[in-house]
This record gives structure tokens, C-alpha cells and sequence, in this order.
């Protein structure tokens, strides 16, 4: 197979096994992101799907990890996590990568139950997608096109060591969720995938970074003359997780504050929800009116100051109305 300059993924759709295989790992690496991002998940699949290049493209991902990694990233991370490939319902193998002292060894094809720290299970384009730094580890889990079982804190630091070839920086910070992003992650997940999420190890995570960016969602002409705190206290975490999370709102002529909640504090209402239901209340796949009669949502207070709050918030719009 004769490559070019700017080598495009079209070359595979004839290739060999053999030629498969020597593109993908002969390619420079930043050469191949670019012939990878310039094509879209369809073709993509459509790619994979080709028995002569399936495995090879595992395979000669896998074994260019560390030409993707970030050698400062990689020297903090330590553990073991298996990657879990499918297409459809058929399991394409258990692949497993041992990160220890700033390296990446990949044992590949190995038992389904091999033991690991983590389990990462993808389809193979969501995998190259991953590790080509256009996926996002969080993103991805919440969209519901990414699995993971086991210890969340890895899974987002592997999803994070990723550079974009060429490139000094991390092609994604896999824990900065903004809530646009999310936004269209939620588009069209069932909500009991969802609470699954915000039952897991990545709640804290999510929690954290949706209520940090608050703020920057506030419209400051609608909230020019508003004086309100509202209380949140968000239930359906995991059952170590020690309580309810609660923090409050405060919105003070034009100027929003986010902090945790303090006993004692004065707030004119308080929203008590799952915080499932939060997330989607936030990102726009809740209506707050629709919550409240349904239950979804209860407010202990002044109902009117608790919707006030969200009438100046500029909460993204989702793919789909909010329900």
C-alpha cells in the first residue's frame, strides 16, 4: 500500500491485513490522529467492520499507547485496567494495560476475567476515539457509550492521559464538564442510566463541576434586581457517600455565589431532589414546573423564589425539548 504525505483511513477500506496492519503502526502518530479525526464515526465503523482491519486496529492502537501518552500524566497514574472491545453484541477481546512507573505495558486478548483496578468497556471506534483524545471518559459514561466498573478516579485520570501527537497539551481534561457538553451527552439516555451514573464514583465529579460553572450561567440583566439564596440537597448518592449533598445558591443584583451549605444559613427556599434529577433539571432535560408536579422535584420554602432562580439562569437547551 503506497502511503502519502497526508495518509486518509480510505486506504484501509481495501487493504489487507498485513496492510492494515503496517499503516496503522507505521503512520506517524500525529499524522494518523489527523486521518482519524478527519473521519466520521460511520465510516469509521464501517472500517472496523472489515475483519482484515478490526484487529489489526486494536492491536496497532494498543501497542502505540505510549506514543500517546503524556509522560507526566503517565508517571502519576499506577494501576491496572482492562479494556473490554464490542461491536454490536460481539465481543471483539479483553485487552489489558499494566501503568506502572511511567510506563504502559498492553497484554492483549486476555481472559475476560483477568482482574483489574478498572474495566473500561467500548465499542472499538468509542476506544479509538478515546485514546485519539477526541473522547471524552466522562462524557462518554454519562452518554452511556462508555462502561466503567471499578475505580472511577482511574478511569478519568487514563481518560485524561492522552496528548494530541504534535501537541505539549492533553487533548481533554476528561472531569471539565460544561454543561452544554453535557447537555447533548443526555440526549435521548434513559434517566435510570443516568441515576446509575450519579450513583457511582463519578457523582462527586459531576456534582463538583456543574455547580462551579453556576455562575457563569446566570443572566446578569434578568438577575439585576434579584436578592435570593436557594438551598439544593441532592439525595441518591452511593450508600458510603454519608448524607445528602447540599449546597446554596446565592444571587445578589447581578452577582451569583455557589458554596456548601452552612446550618443556620438564611435561604428563602430549598429544592430536594435526586440528583439525578438535578443534572437533567440543569442541562435542560427537566422541565422545573414538569418536576414539581410530578415530584420529581420538592421545594421546603418560597416555591416562587426557587423558580425565580432557574428564570435567570441560561440553561443549555438539549437536542430534544425538556420533559
Amino acid at each position: 500500500m503506497t502511503q502519502t504525505t497526508s495518509p486518509t483511513l480510505a486506504a484501509l477500506s481495501t487493504a489487507t491485513a498485513a496492510e492494515a496492519l503496517a499503516f496503522l503502526t507505521d503512520t506517524p502518530a500525529e499524522e494518523l490522529v489527523a486521518a482519524i479525526r478527519a473521519t466520521a464515526d460511520a465510516e469509521l465503523s464501517r472500517l472496523v467492520a472489515r475483519e482484515e482491519i478490526r484487529i489489526p486496529a486494536v492491536r496497532g492502537v494498543l501497542g502505540r499507547l505510549h506514543e500517546y501518552a503524556d509522560p507526566a500524566a503517565l508517571a502519576v497514574i499506577a494501576g491496572r485496567v482492562r479494556i473490554d472491545l464490542a461491536r454490536d453484541d460481539a465481543r471483539l477481546g479483553n485487552h489489558l494495560l499494566v501503568i506502572e512507573g511511567g510506563t504502559v505495558d498492553v497484554e492483549t486478548d486476555v481472559p475476560a476475567r483477568t482482574p483489574a483496578d478498572l474495566v473500561l468497556a467500548t465499542t472499538v471506534v468509542g476506544f479509538i476515539r478515546l485514546v485519539s483524545g477526541e473522547g471524552n471518559a466522562a462524557l462518554d459514561y454519562l452518554a452511556g457509550r462508555l462502561d466503567v466498573r471499578g475505580d472511577c478516579a482511574l478511569a478519568l485520570a487514563v481518560g485524561g492521559l492522552f496528548t494530541i501527537p504534535g501537541s505539549e497539551s492533553r487533548a481533554l481534561d476528561p472531569s471539565a464538564l460544561a454543561p452544554a457538553d453535557v447537555a447533548r451527552a443526555l440526549t435521548g439516555v434513559p434517566v435510570a442510566h443516568v441515576r446509575e451514573v450519579m450513583a457511582s464514583g463519578f457523582r462527586p465529579i459531576v456534582l463538583a463541576e456543574v455547580f462551579s460553572r453556576i455562575p457563569d450561567h446566570l443572566d446578569e440583566r434578568k438577575a439585576a434586581r434579584v436578592d435570593l439564596a436557594i438551598g439544593f440537597q441532592l439525595s441518591g448518592g452511593p450508600v458510603d457517600a454519608g448524607g445528602p449533598e447540599r449546597h446554596t445558591v446565592r444571587v445578589t443584583r447581578g452577582t451569583c455565589t455557589v458554596r456548601p451549605s452552612e446550618e443556620g444559613e438564611r435561604r428563602d427556599a430549598t429544592l430536594l431532589c435526586d440528583g439525578a434529577d438535578f443534572l437533567r433539571l440543569v442541562t435542560g432535560h427537566l422541565n422545573p414546573v414538569t418536576g414539581v408536579l410530578r415530584g420529581q422535584l420538592k421545594v421546603r420554602g418560597e416555591k416562587a423564589k426557587a423558580l425565580q432562580l432557574l428564570s435567570v439562569m441560561r440553561i443549555p437547551s438539549p437536542a430534544r425539548p425538556a420533559s
